[in-house]
């Protein structure tokens, strides 16, 4: 079948697939990582207008305040009748009033500025993560990515707020501050645009000097401490039992130590221009005085103009002591925005450019358990999957209009490192069922993440429907292929709404049904609101077992008819375990359709293609073809009998499993 195969990923470039920029600013603004995701903020030059207005009038009226509030108490100490005061005494309340009102009307408007481009941002990180290169997220860990779409997007709003508006409110006053000075004295004006300057420009460019290279520092330690705290929290267990939680704690403890530092390096230069706005403040008064003072006495200014003239900097310096901090709230944006544009310009790159540090399998993250790194291996004599089922196989469904997923001599493993698996045939469509097992760290998930295509293939012919999967629409890859991992999250929400994730359409009815073929029918029938119980965080709340059944059950919902399904039996006792994985195995051939007409047809839910990588060996009668992973290759391959009848290792891991009570299988070594 023909499918389209027009990729939706953005493009990569300073501007996501924009005219080309002209002209050095331009230029410059295009690769500023800051400019570049305040574009994605899409904020409305209509609203950040009226929020400086709102600023300049709040501020504006507090200067106002300070210069009426000067004239009142001196032209009152003069003794005048009291009607020469009431315009004066009414604006002092104007002023006092319209200070709080306007102040208070431009945070509701900041706000709402910043709060609505951070949920643009986060919504285009979002949809281009997810139309973009599926490996771009995998070699970040998930402490790392949540402080992406967390914090980070957080510290770019915030900019808005405490950087860019307090800057252009500041400009405007100081400007219509000076003029006013100016009107009273030139001189007066003068000198105030001296200070104003030393308290809103030198001080900022003290303190960004300063958090350049500290909030860099800061920001990398906050992610590092952000992703070994979620990695203590999440994996506490594992952690536990590989003796590895005192490593994770001392590597928490020195990430909150750089930041510790990071924070005191910018301490010194912080406070000193803080110091500075503050001696601004003084010699702007001071300055008044000494100019004024000779003015009044040659008669160029009455007495209440001099108490204007010196007393109004006091509020005028009030939208410049926010600049020091704006300046490092910049830098401190800036280096968010960096890391949110270095994830999506990855998932906007070549698939080649994918990085990553080996866990289970040479996934980022954890160790692979008992080995580190997998070493470069030499393909193994390829058991390819002939052109005939292999012995006792049942050959795929025949249907050409179903979804088919095909591997010719494909190599496995993560980009930089050397391939896990070579030379692995395959063919899953509905109506088949394959499992994939092996001694841990073999490759198993490696496989499992190259044929959802959340990994390039490293050698050989990975095929959706005939076309490379490389090139397949991801939406139509996703409409195809479901895949269930045993970290994908649960969300702090309801049952049906976390299983809505797979299929926003499930009715209660269906995440009922998806439920009990996940073996939680029973677990269902004892929560107290049924699917409308609300889980805990990451389904805190529930076991292990209940937990990865949960997962199971989203992956059952979806309309995928090909399900790629990881460890569905971790976490759960041996009777239970055998029960949900040969359910599983043997859904497809009970529902695939006949030469016939019987059985479902192939838009069914039920009539899938099914790949299940596990650990468990004694349910696997139900597959229709069982794959060994050894030795980086397919070692052996055909059913569950053929397997115990031909290959020794098989066999041995299949009896050490029945001899130790049906808990685990243990694998002998080569």
């Amino acid at each position: 079948m023909s499918t389209a195969t027009t990729d939706p990923r953005p493009a990569a470039g300073p501007d996501a697939g924009g005219a080309a920029p002209r002209g050095p600013l331009a230029r410059r603004l295009a690769a500023d990582p800051l400019w570049r995701a305040v574009r994605l903020l899409d904020v409305a030059p209509r609203r950040v207008a009226l929020a400086v207005l709102l600023g300049v009038l709040a501020l504006g009226s507090a200067v106002a305040l300070a210069a009426v509030s000067a004239w009142l108490i001196t032209r009152a100490a003069q003794m005048p009748p009291v009607l020469e005061l009431s315009v004066a005494t009414v604006a002092v309340r104007a002023f006092g009033i319209g200070r709080g009102l306007f102040r208070y009307l431009e945070r509701l408007v900041s706000h709402d500025i910043a709060l609505r481009g951070m949920a643009r941002l986060r919504t285009t990180l979002y949809e281009r993560l997810a139309a973009g290169r599926p490996g771009a997220t995998l070699g970040l860990r998930r402490g790392d990515l949540l402080a992406r779409v967390g914090a980070d997007v957080d510290a770019v709003g915030d900019v808005v707020v405490r950087g860019l508006l307090p800057a252009a409110v500041a400009t405007v006053l100081g400007l219509g501050t000076v003029v006013a000075m100016g009107l009273f004295l030139p001189a007066a004006g003068l000198t105030l645009a001296v200070c104003l300057v030393l308290a809103g420009v030198v001080a900022p460019w003290l303190a960004q000097r300063a958090s350049r290279a500290t909030e860099q520092r800061a920001a990398a330690a906050r992610a590092e401490m952000a992703a070994t705290s979620l990695g203590l929290l999440e994996d506490a267990g594992p952690l536990a039992v590989q003796g590895r939680t005192g490593a994770e704690l001392a590597r928490l403890r020195a990430a909150d130590a750089d930041l510790a530092r990071a924070t005191d390096r910018g301490a010194g230069p912080a406070a000193v221009a803080a110091g500075l706005g503050n001696l601004a403040v003084g010699v702007a008064v001071l300055a008044a005085l000494l100019v004024g003072i000779p003015a009044l006495a040659a008669g160029r200014i009455a007495e209440v103009d001099l108490a204007v003239i010196v007393l109004t900097p006091l509020a005028a310096f009030e939208a410049t002591s926010v600049l020091p901090a704006a300046a490092i709230q910049l830098h401190r944006s800036r280096a968010a925005a960096a890391r949110l544009m270095a994830v999506l310009d990855d998932a906007a790159a070549p698939d080649e450019a994918v990085p990553g540090s080996g866990n289970r399998d040479g996934a980022p993250g954890v160790p692979a358990t008992g080995a580190g790194s997998p070493a470069p291996v030499a393909a193994p004599a390829r058991v390819a999957a002939p052109a005939a089922p292999a012995p006792g196989t049942p050959a795929a469904p025949a249907d050409a209009a179903s979804p088919r997923l095909t591997a010719r001599g494909l190599a496995v493993g993560w980009p930089g490192r050397a391939p896990v698996v070579t030379g692995l045939d395959l063919d899953l469509a509905p109506g088949r069922s394959v499992a994939v097992v092996g001694p841990s760290g073999v490759g198993k998930t490696t496989l499992l993440l190259t044929l959802a295509g959340f990994l390039p293939p490293r050698g050989g012919e990975l095929l959706l429907d005939g076309i490379p999967l490389a090139d397949v629409d991801p939406t139509v890859r996703l409409a195809r292929l479901a895949l269930t991992t045993e970290d994908a999250h649960v969300f702090e929400t309801t049952l049906l709404e976390n299983l809505r994730v797979a299929r926003g359409d499930a009715t209660p009815d269906d995440a009922r049904a998806a439920l009990d073929r996940a073996g939680l029918g029973d677990w269902l029938a004892g929560l107290p609101d049924g699917v409308d119980t609300a889980l805990g965080p990451d389904a805190r709340s529930v076991s292990g077992g209940e937990r990865r059944r949960l997962l199971l059950a989203r992956s059952l919902l979806a309309k995928a008819p090909l399900l790629l399904v990881d460890e569905p039996a971790e976490h759960l006792d041996p009777a239970t375990a055998d029960r949900l994985v040969g359910d599983l195995l043997a859904a497809p051939r009970a529902t695939a359709p006949s030469p016939g007409g019987a059985g479902a047809p192939a838009s069914d839910p039920a009539a899938r293609g099914v790949l299940v990588v596990t650990h468990r060996l004694a349910p696997l009668a139900a597959a229709d073809e069982v794959l060994v992973l050894r030795d980086g290759g397919v070692a052996a391959r055909g059913t569950h009998a053929h397997l115990l009848a031909t290959d020794a290792q098989y066999g041995e891991a299949h009896a050490s499993e029945q001899d130790e009570g049906g808990t685990t299988s243990t694998w002998p070594t080569s």
